[in-house]
C-alpha cells in the first residue's frame, strides 16, 4: 500500500507480515519491511527510510498500532510479530530543515546582548522534534531575537543550553552568542558544584516525605517495561562491594516547606544535582510521592485524590499535568561574570492547586 498523504504531511504505512518473517522482533521487522515500501514507492526515496533507531523510537512514541480485532498502539520494539499481522506505522512529517520565528507569546523575565532569560509555560516543548516541528520556544525565540541566538547547539536548538518537560513551567535561560553559551554548557555541566549554577523547582508530592529533608541518590535509567518511562534503580554491588549499578547517576536534594489536607498533600523544594530526564518526577516516585497531575509516574492516585476537597479535585484536573514549576534559577554571567538570580512565582494553576488545598 503506497503511502498516503495528509494535511499534516504526516504519511502512513500498511504493513503485513508475510510467511517467513514470524517471530522477529518489531523494531527489525518495520525496519526491513519500510524499506522495501519506500523502495516500492515511486514518490519516496529508498535512502530515506528510517533507520532501526529510529523505528525504535518511533515504536516508544505509539506510532505503530496493531489492526485486527483488537486494534492498539504498541510501544514495545521487542514485541514479537507473527504470521499474517497486520501493522499501520504513521510517519511524522519531516522538521523544517532550519526553524522558522513563529508569533508565539514569550515572557522575558531579562535579556541583555549575550543571554535572555524567559519563563516557559506548561504545554510549550522547547524546540522541534519529530511529533512537534513547531510552536515550539525555540519558533518564539527566533520571531524575538532574529538570528541572534547561539548556532552552537545546531540549527534546530539555537542558543538552548538547558531544557525543560513540556508540562514542566519555569525558568529558563537562553545564549545569544556562542561565548555565552560556552560558559553557560560549563556551568550546566557541573551542575552547581562549583557554587555558580543555582536550581530550584516548587512540587506537590502525594503524601508528606519522610524524612522532611533528604537526598535521592538512584541512579537512572529507561524502564525494562516501558522504554517510554525513566525508572529509579536500586544500587547494584558486586563481590568485591564495587557498584555495578546500570543507568546514570543522579542526585535530587529536596525540603518539605507545607503540608496540605493532614499530610495527604506536600509542598516540596528540589534542587538538582544532575540533570537527568524526567529527574525530580522519576526520583519523587521512587521514594512513593509521586507529583500531582503526573500522567507518566503519578498514576493510580484515584483513592488519595477522592480524599481531597470538591475545590481541589477540580483545581487537579484543571492542571492537567505534572505539579512541577522551576521557579528559581541563579548563575554567573558568562561574560561580566555579575551573579544573576532570578525567581518565579508558581503559575497560577498550580497557585490555584495550592490555594484549594489551604481551604
Amino acid at each position: 500500500m503506497p503511502a498516503t498523504p495528509h494535511d499534516t504531511a504526516e504519511k502512513r504505512y500498511a504493513l503485513t507480515v508475510g510467511e517467513t518473517e514470524g517471530g522477529a522482533r518489531l523494531d527489525k521487522y518495520l525496519t526491513e519491511a519500510l524499506a522495501r515500501k519506500f523502495a516500492e514507492d515511486e514518490g519516496a526515496d529508498a535512502a530515506e527510510a528510517p533507520s532501526r533507531a529510529r523505528v525504535k523510537q518511533l515504536v516508544e512514541e505509539g506510532r505503530v498500532r496493531i489492526e485486527g480485532t483488537r486494534p492498539r498502539a504498541l510501544t514495545e520494539p521487542s514485541y514479537r510479530v507473527k504470521r499474517g499481522e497486520q501493522f499501520e506505522v504513521t510517519l511524522p512529517a519531516p522538521l523544517p530543515a532550519k526553524p522558522l520565528g513563529q508569533a508565539i507569546p514569550l515572557d522575558v523575565v531579562y535579556e541583555d546582548a549575550e543571554l535572555i532569560v524567559v519563563m516557559k509555560p506548561a504545554g510549550l516543548v522547547v524546540h522541534p522534534a519529530p511529533g512537534n516541528p513547531d510552536m515550539t520556544l525555540v519558533n518564539a525565540l527566533i520571531a524575538h531575537c532574529g538570528e541572534t541566538l547561539s548556532g552552537i547547539g545546531g540549527e534546530r536548538r539555537p542558543g538552548i543550553v538547558h531544557r525543560l518537560d513540556k508540562e514542566t513551567s519555569g525558568l529558563m535561560v537562553v545564549a545569544k552568542t556562542d561565548r555565552a553559551h560556552k560558559g553557560l554548557a560549563e556551568q550546566f555541566a557541573a551542575h552547581g558544584r562549583d557554587g555558580r549554577l543555582t536550581r530550584a523547582y516548587k512540587a506537590l508530592s502525594w503524601g508528606v516525605p519522610s524524612p522532611k529533608r533528604g537526598t535521592i541518590d538512584a541512579n537512572i535509567a529507561r524502564s525494562s517495561h516501558n522504554r517510554s518511562k525513566m525508572a529509579a534503580l536500586k544500587t547494584r554491588l558486586d563481590e568485591d562491594g564495587d557498584d555495578v549499578t546500570s543507568g546514570r547517576r543522579a542526585i535530587t536534594h529536596y525540603e518539605v516547606e507545607r503540608e496540605f489536607a493532614g499530610g495527604l498533600v506536600a509542598l516540596v523544594e528540589c534542587r538538582l544535582e544532575t540533570g537527568r530526564t524526567h529527574q525530580i518526577r522519576v526520583h519523587m516516585t521512587s521514594i512513593g510521592h509521586p507529583l500531582l497531575g503526573d500522567p507518566t509516574y503519578g498514576t493510580g492516585m484515584k483513592s488519595r485524590a477522592a480524599k481531597l476537597t470538591d475545590g481541589a479535585r477540580a483545581a487537579l484536573t484543571r492542571l492537567g499535568r505534572q505539579a512541577l514549576h522551576a521557579w528559581h534559577l541563579g548563575f554567573e554571567h558568562p561574560v561580566t561574570g555579575e551573579r544573576l538570580d532570578f525567581n518565579a512565582p508558581l503559575p497560577e494553576d498550580m497557585a490555584e492547586l495550592v490555594r484549594e488545598l489551604e481551604g
